[in-house]
C-alpha cells in the first residue's frame, strides 16, 4: 500500500478494515449473547436460513427461498470447471456475459461478470468452491433494502436502503483511464487492480464528458459508491417488501440486493430481481455513505443488532431452537475454511 493510499483509508472510516470497526460490536454482541444464554442467538433470527445467515450459509439455498418472479436465472455448480458452466449456462438457457459467484462468501469475494467463454479457466482456477451462475441483469439501478420483522407482528419494517453508484470516471477528451483514476481518491484504490485485469484500457483516452463504467460488481470494496437512500422509505415500499419478504419461509431480519430498472418499479414491485438475500449478517449499508459519522454508523449497528437479538429470542421462545454448541463450532470452522478459498 503506497502513501496516498494508507491517507485516503486512514482518514475515511467506511475504508477501515471491518473487522476493527467491528471490535464495539463483538462486545455488544456479547450482551445478546447472555440475554439469550447462547452463543449463536443468531441462528434463530431467520429460522429458514442456516445458522441465521452469519456462518457459512449457502446463497442458492435462499436464492430458492424466494418467489421465482423477483430472482434471476440461477445454478449451483458444486465443481467449477469450465464445461460444468457451459452445461449450466446450456440449461438455465444463459449466454454471455454472466455472473459467477461462490456459494459460500461475502463482501464480493470471488464475485466477476464473466463476459467470454475464455475468461472461464482463470476463474475455476482461482474459485475452487462450488459457484452460482447467474443472469445478468443490466438494470441501471442497484438497491440495498434492510427488512425486518418482529415473529409476533404481522407486518415489518424497512430499517435502511442503499443506493450503489458503480465505480465510474468520466472523460475530459485528454487524460488517459489511468491519469483520470488517479485523480479520484475513489478510483485511485482500484487502480492496481483494475491495472492488472484491464490492463489496455488505462490507456485509453475518454471522451470529454463521456461515463465509462470501471466496475459492474457493486460492492462496497470493489470501489462502489454507497449512497444513503432512507429518505425513500415510504408506507408504499413497507408495503411492497412485507409481500414479497412474508413468502419467505423462515425470513425475519436482512438485507435484499436488488436490480430494478427506476424506482417506480421498485415502489409498483415490478420487475424487481433479487441478487442475493444477506441474513444474520447483513448491515445497514447506508452507513457507508461518504461523510457518514461514525458515531451514527455505530448507533445503526447497535440497533439493528438489538432488533436481530431480540427476534432471535422470540423466535425461540416459539419454539425455534438456536444452533448448539458444537454445531455453532463447526460451522465456525467450515466458515473460515471457506474464507481462505
Amino acid at each position: 500500500m503506497n502513501l496516498r493510499s494508507f491517507f485516503i483509508k486512514l482518514t475515511s472510516w467506511e475504508y477501515w478494515p471491518w473487522q476493527l470497526v467491528y471490535l464495539p460490536i463483538w462486545f455488544y454482541a456479547l450482551g445478546i449473547a447472555i440475554r439469550a444464554r447462547s452463543p449463536f442467538f443468531f441462528s434463530a433470527s431467520n429460522p429458514g436460513i442456516e445458522n441465521g445467515g452469519l456462518l457459512a450459509e449457502s446463497k442458492s439455498a435462499i436464492l430458492k427461498k424466494i418467489p421465482a418472479e423477483f430472482t434471476p436465472k440461477t445454478l449451483l455448480i458444486e465443481k467449477p470447471e469450465p464445461q460444468n458452466i457451459l452445461r449450466g449456462m446450456e440449461q438455465l438457457g444463459l449466454s454471455f456475459p454472466i455472473i459467477l459467484k461462490p456459494d459460500f462468501g461475502e463482501r464480493g469475494r470471488g464475485v466477476e461478470k464473466i463476459n467470454h467463454e475464455e475468461e472461464l479457466p482463470s476463474y475455476c482456477r482461482e474459485v475452487q468452491i462450488p459457484v452460482i451462475i447467474q443472469e445478468f441483469i443490466d438494470y441501471p439501478l442497484e438497491v440495498g433494502v434492510f427488512y425486518y420483522r418482529h415473529p409476533n407482528r404481522q407486518f415489518g419494517t424497512i430499517s435502511s436502503v442503499v443506493l450503489k453508484e458503480m465505480l465510474s470516471i468520466t472523460g475530459d477528451g485528454k487524460s488517459s483511464v489511468e491519469t483520470l483514476m488517479t485523480q479520484n481518491p475513489r478510483a485511485f484504490l482500484q487502480l492496481e487492480r483494475l491495472k492488472e485485469a484491464q490492463h489496455d484500457l488505462m490507456t485509453t483516452v475518454v471522451p470529454k464528458g463521456e461515463k465509462l463504467l470501471l466496475e459492474s460488481i457493486g460492492n462496497h470494496c470493489r470501489g462502489t459508491k454507497f449512497l444513503n437512500g432512507n429518505h425513500l422509505i415510504n408506507k408504499v415500499l413497507h408495503a411492497r417488501f412485507d409481500q414479497i419478504a412474508l413468502q419467505i419461509e423462515g425470513f425475519n431480519y436482512g438485507r435484499f440486493d436488488l436490480r430494478v430498472p427506476s424506482l417506480e418499479d421498485l415502489y409498483a414491485g415490478k420487475n424487481i430481481k433479487i441478487m442475493e438475500l444477506n441474513g444474520a449478517k447483513a448491515e445497514p449499508a447506508h452507513i457507508y455513505h461518504p461523510g457518514y459519522s461514525l458515531v451514527q454508523a455505530y448507533k445503526d449497528l447497535f440497533a439493528h443488532w438489538k432488533v436481530m437479538g431480540d427476534i432471535s429470542i422470540a423466535n425461540h421462545q416459539n419454539g425455534v431452537p438456536y444452533t448448539t454448541f458444537r454445531k455453532g463450532i463447526a460451522s465456525l470452522i467450515e466458515y473460515q475454511q471457506l474464507s481462505k478459498m
